[in-house]
């Protein structure tokens, strides 16, 4: 390429930085949300992380600042509106704004579909789907899609959204409610000019997939069966999660991004 086809430094800035937005993460302080907050705040974006331990709240948010992230860590249920709404307003007290919303909060609980209890599934269900309305409804009240800018709300779903698999009846039906809802806020919020997208992951090294991975069958399985021959890195979430929040996506809604390493073309 030469220098007269090159695109300007700056102009990448205006298409992909976060200057000036501000985020909220839930379950931004482990695994795939802190590689995407990370990712965000890197990116130039202002971050509330929302988490249950106020261990890993205080270790994430040392991480962030460490970086020159402006970043705060707050704890909260994600199922309780009460909660949400104490997060959203100290956010908003914080930083000025809500411009960004990642619903990353979930939980998998491995059981034999004969086996499932009405308090497990609803457990299940109260974190991984009903959190995302909760939070969106609430985020909802407070973006304006200022500055010309339409405002972002980006969810997590999983490759169980379109495949099935043992054990893991719950998490699968609840997030294909995910990619379901993401489509309809998608439809209905797009007059408010707020977008809403869902990123899709593959197989990637965290906490919750630490059981499997230590069970050398399973894993040949896998990696067999995605392109790129290996789990995803958290990190490797980030690039997604910031496309949907900058302006290069502003004209992007309803859609699912995977990031497999290829699983789901394979």
């Amino acid at each position: 390429m030469n220098d007269q086809n090159k695109v300007p430094y700056s102009h990448l800035e205006s298409l992909f930085g976060l200057s000036g937005r501000v985020a909220l993460v839930t379950g931004g302080n482990g695994g795939l949300g802190m590689g995407m907050a990370l990712g965000l705040g890197r990116a130039g974006a202002k971050l509330a992380i929302v988490g249950r331990s106020e261990q890993k709240n205080a270790r994430a948010e040392g991480m962030m600042r460490e970086e020159g992230i402006e970043a705060v860590a707050l704890k909260g249920d994600v199922t309780r509106v009460a909660d949400v709404r104490e997060v959203i307003a100290r956010t908003v007290d914080q930083f000025g704004a809500l411009d960004i919303l990642v619903n990353n909060a979930g939980i998998s609980r491995p059981t034999p579909a004969t086996q499932i209890t009405s308090a497990s599934w609803d457990q299940v269900m109260e974190i991984n789907l009903k959190s995302v309305l909760v939070c969106s409804q609430e985020a909802a009240r407070v973006m304006k899609g200022a500055r010309n800018r339409p405002a972002k709300i980006i969810n997590v779903g999983s490759a169980y959204s379109k495949f099935g698999g043992s054990f893991v009846a719950a998490y699968a039906a609840s997030k294909g409610g995910v990619a379901q809802l993401t489509k309809s806020l998608a439809v209905e919020w797009a007059p408010k000019n707020i977008c809403v997208n869902a990123i899709v992951p593959g197989w990637f090294e965290t906490e919750m997939t630490a059981p499997l991975r230590m069970v050398p069958d399973s894993i040949k399985s896998i990696i067999k069966r995605t392109p790129m021959g290996r789990f995803g890195l958290p990190d490797e979430l980030a690039g997604a999660a910031v496309f949907l929040a900058s302006p290069a996506s502003d004209f992007i809604t309803g859609v699912s991004l995977w990031v497999d390493g290829g699983y789901s073309v394979a």
